[in-house]
């Protein structure tokens, strides 16, 4: 099955951006900026990626991230990224990444995103591999936050696609951003939001009727609502599932009771995603491994997966039809 996984061309819509920083970069960067950081090494840092809860991987997230500092910093970082997409033969990426926590140590929001989309370009013109950058509003700070925030980005507008909604779940429910979804989509940008990860299923009819998404990320717990699977079936609205993360953060306690392909045979547009894999276990190509393995994936569940992704991504029609057709020849 490796060969057949490996040999699938890949679109990924789940992906933070942040949180594909590995140890290694992690150190090198803090070096290169005089950060102290309170690891001995870089094995003392792995150890510490025994996660019992989305609040205790977002602690160790942000941590992370202040060795960020410079534009070379968020270009080496997205490069690094879009290296493994080049060997997973991933061919189209949406990216999220969280300003909030970069604006908050003083970084300037061009800073940030030069730097991504100075790999991205590169990487197109190399490899030909094409992505979209989405702005993700950070959900236990305040709207008014998120507010300022996209002022900050209005100069940046073209070189971003859409906005969404991240970070702690639980007690932050989608229509606390209401008003600021409101006025991205006024502003013509695409909206999705995270809902029903750790949250309930209520949390995806809010983010479907108070926001207004085209896509949930995440999503697995709409299984809890039947009334709510039949309208995610029904408008075929894309739930960007992440396996190893899901399972990483104990929202299934092994990868063997994930209801992932119970969503898939249900015919929702669930696709595979990577979410943070630096601290997951896995980029794209692991967690479609770990479906196949774990799962007991079939080559044409997976197959379909590959499908969904392309079908529920922003590319236009035209490349949605070429990389549907490599798909469906793949032997």
């Amino acid at each position: 099955m490796k060969p057949f996984i490996a040999a699938l061309p890949k679109v990924e819509l789940h992906l933070h951006i942040e949180g594909t920083l590995e140890p290694e970069l992690m150190f090198a960067l803090a070096q290169r900026n005089g950060i102290q950081l309170p690891y001995a090494d870089v094995a003392a840092l792995r150890a510490a990626y025994d996660f019992h809860n989305l609040q205790s991987f977002l602690d160790l997230y942000y941590q992370g991230a202040a060795v960020l500092q410079t534009e070379q910093d968020f270009f080496d970082l997205t490069w690094a990224y879009l290296s493994r997409c080049q060997a997973q033969h991933v061919v189209h990426t949406e990216i999220f990444f969280d300003p909030q926590t970069h604006l908050a140590r003083g970084i300037k929001m061009g800073t940030v995103i030069a730097g991504i989309r100075a790999a991205l370009a590169q990487a197109e013109q190399q490899w030909g591999i094409s992505s979209c950058l989405i702005l993700c509003f950070l959900r236990h700070l305040s709207q008014e936050e998120a507010q300022a925030t996209l002022d900050a980005a209005m100069p940046y507008l073209e070189q971003i696609q859409g906005v969404g909604l991240d970070s702690s779940e639980l007690g932050n429910p989608p229509a606390k951003f209401t008003q600021v979804f409101d006025r991205a989509r006024a502003l013509g940008l695409k909206v999705v939001a995270h809902a029903g990860e750790e949250g309930p299923a209520s949390y995806i009819w809010e983010a479907l009727d108070r926001l207004q998404v085209c896509r949930i990320d995440h999503g697995v717990r709409a299984s809890d609502d039947e009334t709510l699977m039949t309208r995610l079936i029904e408008e075929q609205i894309p739930l960007t599932v992440c396996p190893l993360s899901n399972t990483r953060l104990k929202v299934f306690d092994k990868m063997a009771d994930h209801n992932l392909l119970q969503l898939l045979e249900r015919d929702l547009c669930v696709t595979l995603n990577s979410d943070d894999p630096a601290y997951f276990g896995g980029y794209l190509q692991e967690n479609f491994e770990a479906v196949a393995k774990d799962l007991r994936a079939s080559r044409e569940q997976l197959r379909q997966l590959a499908l969904n992704a392309v079908q529920a991504s922003w590319l236009p029609l035209s490349r949605k039809k070429t990389l549907i057709a490599e798909i469906l020849t793949l032997p």
